[in-house]
């Protein structure tokens, strides 16, 4: 990639490349008066950076250089975009941004009076955190750098050839292809013809630059004796593990330090200490074990998978250059995942895949029976009823969708679906797919579709009912999906960050509507309601529930899971949460991330099997399939890894008012590049039966030729102990559907809620149910019995009141979640809540409680809130802090000093100080009267976190008064 470099610049020192932003904003009119007297034509310092997410780079190599300037420069800060990818770049304390870059090569810059130290970074969302920011210092006189001159080791009273100035490999023994023909001069074809490639003299080794990077070998010198304390080489190439160089002890062969490149062609210097080691022999090895041969196809070869050496040196004292390579810069990735198999038939792909001891794996169906499945489902019969995605994904013109529904039986129990009918076809953009209540509900944006189901035939009864409009299609693989029935008898669906919906009953106007884009959501089968049930994570493609109803999401790109809380707001992977005044969100359960290396989830992709695989992941299941499968995995969570061709599975771990997901060994190992499973459902046998969208192309694109249309598979996983059943629950009795509560396979019991949900409940189905919640002593049955009452209206206000004093604090916790779904309860229900918040010792309970309060009034919050923000049990907790805030922000806006004086008296740190935020909001001398109350209370604290607050208000009174 080439840098841009301006000859105007005093110093060697290093910078980024960003976007377009002119202009420099001072607060003091003394300041902006001297500015108008300075010529702005005159750039005095110049800055030309190279922007990417490793960070900013200046031309000779360096990451993040500080960036000098003596006080009053004129200065500009020009960026190139090194990648197709958004950069910019920004000012912290002057508040100045450049415009955005996207396509590779472009050019933004900022130009600013240099007044005060500063720091510069990418704006966009995780790109500051990912390492694209740096220093801006003001300096003194002159900006200038000396390099100490080093000294050649020597052997035998020779001077060594370890800078090639000899144009050949003496004192060098080569292995493998690589090192045959290494040296080169500057005209060397071996990078873009226009790179910088920073070396001293005639000559630099290289094991065959981004020309020949598929070339392999090692390179070993003479050994020589250590005779000054410091030494230092020049080094360039990819940042990979099997590209570096090595310094090494000659006795014992131990490696006492080693370097790689950071993927750049600019060779920069690395300095080894090696004080401890004087008057020893060492060696020098330079390692290139890696081909950077990709293996998936539409991803290309990694043109850095070589290292290019020259010049080492000894120094009496540590050497210091401006652009030295330093170890924490570089960012190493591991070796690329040997991957076995891909384009394999759905038979050979079975056979291919590596399981846990007394599992097996069959083929269940395949192309062309079930081509690019993307949802499925399992009906009360055990059929599979299958979404095949034929239009994605570009949606077609309406009434021209290609998708279709299929429906799948084995008759025989031999693992094949032999059995095979065509529901419906023309469905446009089909991504998710549920059974129940009378029909199939599809997700297809921009509609939620309804299906009536023709029993007899299997077929339409009718044509599809939109239930709800306006999902977005702005990024097609994240639309609504993977839609499930929920304990609570309500269909439950995941969306996407980068799509954005406005969701509503068709022809509702827009204050009817709904807004969203990374959430989960649910919608009332009867009541025929929408509702957001949590917001944030990143594009999620798998829900599922626990034994206690609590649901759990597995994400993309961010930490992968996530603790599903109603009301709750969590890590974005982009965007803007749409309450303002969130200031923080809840963050991932997972206690580990399934890629390996630092450069972020993207480059970890195809080398972190050791970890899981990679950071995308699809489908859901925690499994509760019955006693046949191990206890080890009961209430465990699988999910899919794209990248990693595996079956990830994570321990659900209850940790506080939450859960902690800790990493267990995959479950399973495709050993195909082209396997992209969705999701996973057990079966009435406790077997589980997965979709496989079968593709050589692992990322989504909008150009549908990228993906393969002819592909697709069903597979089977069953242990030695499962034994094939066929049901029929449509047939069964409603004291039948009640008995299946008892059952150790969670299949039967979420069938059997659905249909009775359908039947719509009676006073012998509701007796028979409350029997199980009062007279079973094992506390998941009792709330199978309580979900199953509640969507079935079994359980009036009274009953659950009752409840809220249950011995076992899941019961307390489901009874306010079902009291407070209407979002409006009794004041003796509320004084029980007030209760509850004072006296509860369940963090659970406390976690449903400030949950349910959300979903109130905010006039009738009070009492609890003041109560539960004093439990100093919870102050540290992972979710109850944030959800405290959530639930008291806008109690701001109807008494700003009764708020604070609650946030005052809060046992976690931070509603004091967002409450201040959040009141200092409001354009009101009540609230300016409220903050400066808070001020007085403070008093004269020496306390820091007081003297933050007390700082924190001065700002935003200060702001105040400046706007009148």
């Amino acid at each position: 990639m080439r840098s841009i470099y301006h000859a105007s610049i005093t110093s060697s020192l290093l910078l980024f490349l960003v976007t377009l932003s002119i202009g420099c904003r001072s607060e003091k009119k003394e300041e902006v008066v001297e500015n108008q007297r300075r010529d702005s034509t005159i750039i005095d310092r110049e800055y030309a950076l190279e922007a990417s997410m490793l960070g900013y780079f200046a031309p000779d190599g360096t990451r993040n250089p500080v960036l000098k300037a003596n006080k009053g420069d004129r200065v500009r800060i020009t960026i190139t975009n090194g990648e197709t990818m958004t950069h910019d770049i920004a000012m912290e304390k002057l508040g100045i941004k450049s415009n955005t870059l996207l396509e590779e090569g472009s050019t933004a810059s900022i130009t600013f009076w240099a007044e005060n130290d500063d720091t510069y970074y990418c704006t966009v969302p995780g790109h500051r955190a990912a390492g694209m920011v740096g220093k801006f210092q003001i300096v003194e006189g002159k900006i200038s750098t000396s390099v100490m001159a080093g000294i050649v080791p020597m052997k035998n009273g020779k001077p060594l050839n370890v800078g090639f100035e000899r144009g050949n490999l003496s004192d060098w023994r080569s292995e493998g292809e690589a090192f045959k023909n290494p040296l080169f001069t500057r005209l060397a074809p071996v990078h873009d013809k226009d790179a910088k490639i920073g070396f001293d003299g005639d000559y630099f080794l290289s094991s065959g630059g981004t020309k020949d990077y598929k070339l392999k070998g090692t390179l070993t010198s003479v050994p020589f004796e250590v005779e000054y304390p410091f030494a230092s080489f020049r080094i360039s190439g990819g940042a990979l593990a099997d590209t570096r160089a090595e310094i090494v002890l000659a006795d014992t062969d131990k490696v006492i330090f080693k370097s790689t490149g950071q993927g750049r062609v600019t060779m920069q210097p690395v300095v080894v200490d090696l004080s401890d080691y004087l008057n020893k022999e060492i060696y020098i090895r330079i390692v290139d074990n890696e081909t950077g041969t990709s293996p998936i196809p539409y991803i290309s070869d990694d043109t850095w998978a070589h290292i290019s050496f020259d010049d080492f040196l000894f120094y009496p004292s540590r050497p210091s250059f401006p652009n030295e390579l330093n170890q924490e810069d570089i960012i190493v990735m591991p070796p690329l995942d040997p991957v076995i198999n891909s384009g394999l038939s759905g038979k050979k792909a079975a056979e291919a895949m590596t399981l846990p001891k007394d599992f097996k794996i069959t083929l269940a169906a395949d192309e062309p029976d079930v081509v690019r499945p993307i949802s499925f489902t399992i009906d009360a019969r055990g059929r599979l009823w299958v979404l095949e995605g034929h239009t994605y994904p570009v949606p077609a013109e309406e009434g021209k969708g290609k998708d279709r529904i299929l429906i799948f039986e084995d008759t025989d129990g031999d693992g094949s679906l032999d059995k095979r009918k065509v529901f419906t076809e023309g469905i446009n953009m089909g991504s998710g797919i549920e059974v129940g209540m009378g029909g199939v509900w599809v997700g297809a944006a921009p509609y939620l579709l309804f299906i009536p189901i023709d029993v007899e035939n299997d077929k339409p009864a009718g044509p599809p009912e939109i239930l709800l409009d306006g999902w977005g299609l702005d990024d097609t693989h994240e639309v609504l999906n993977n839609l499930r029935w929920g304990p609570d008898g309500w269909l439950y669906g995941v969306h996407g960050v980068f799509t954005h919906s406005n969701v509503g009953k068709p022809g509702a106007p827009d204050e009817e509507r709904t807004k969203l884009n990374a959430a989960v959501w649910r919608y009332h089968p009867t009541r025929h309601e929408f509702e957001i049930f949590s917001e944030g994570t990143s594009n999620p493609w798998g829900i599922d529930f626990n034994d206690y109803g609590h649901p759990f999401i597995t994400v993309c790109v961010i930490p992968h899971m996530y603790h599903v809380i109603q009301g709750a707001r969590y890590q974005r992977q982009g965007g803007k949460h749409f309450n303002p005044y969130t200031y923080d969100d809840i963050k991932t359960i997972a206690d580990h991330v399934h890629y390996l290396g630092d450069r972020g989830p993207h480059a970890g992709n195809f080398r972190s099997a050791a970890a899981g695989g990679g950071h995308a992941h699809a489908g859901a299941m925690i499994y509760l399939g019955g006693a046949t499968w191990p206890e080890e995995y009961h209430n465990t969570i699988f999910m899919n890894n794209i990248n990693g061709a595996r079956l990830n599975n994570d321990q659900l771990t209850r940790s506080g008012s939450g859960y902690t997901a800790s990493h267990r060994d995959d479950f399973l190992v495709m050993n195909d590049s082209w396997s992209q499973w969705l999701n996973f459902k057990y079966d009435p046998s406790g077997s589980v039966f997965a979709i496989d969208w079968y593709d050589q192309n692992q990322c989504h694109s909008p150009n549908p030729d990228v993906h393969d249309k002819t592909l697709g598979r069903i597979f089977k996983i069953t242990h030695k102990d499962d034994k094939w059943v066929q049901v029929n629950l449509y047939e069964a009795s409603d004291q039948e559907l009640v008995d299946y509560h008892l059952n150790e396979n969670e299949w039967y019991v979420r069938q059997a809620r659905t249909l009775l949900q359908e039947r719509g409940g009676s006073p012998e189905v509701h007796a028979a149910l409350k029997k199980i919640l009062t007279d079973n002593p094992d506390v998941t049955r009792k709330l199978r019995a309580l979900w199953t009452l509640h969507a079935t209206e079994g359980l009036s206000e009274v009953e659950l009141q009752e409840l809220l004093n249950h011995s076992d604090e899941n019961i307390r916790g489901w009874a306010i979640q079902l009291l407070t779904e209407t979002k409006k309860v009794s004041p003796k229900t509320l004084q029980q809540f007030e209760a509850m918040a004072q006296n509860d010792t369940s963090p659970l309970v406390r976690l449903y409680l400030v949950s349910g309060l959300l979903r109130l009034d905010p006039d009738q919050r009070w009492n609890s809130l003041e109560r539960l923000v004093r439990r100093a049990e919870d102050a540290n907790d992972h979710n109850m802090p944030l959800m405290l805030w959530y639930a008291s922000e806008p109690l701001s806006e109807l008494d700003p000093d009764r708020a604070l004086r609650m946030a005052e008296k809060a046992e976690n740190s931070i509603l004091l100080p967002y409450m201040i935020r959040r009141v200092g909001e409001i354009d009101s001398q009540v609230a300016k009267k409220a903050l400066e109350a808070v001020q007085k209370r403070l008093g004269d604290s020496s306390e820091e976190e007081m003297i933050a607050h007390r700082q924190l208000i001065d700002s935003i009174l200060t702001k105040k008064e400046k706007l009148l």
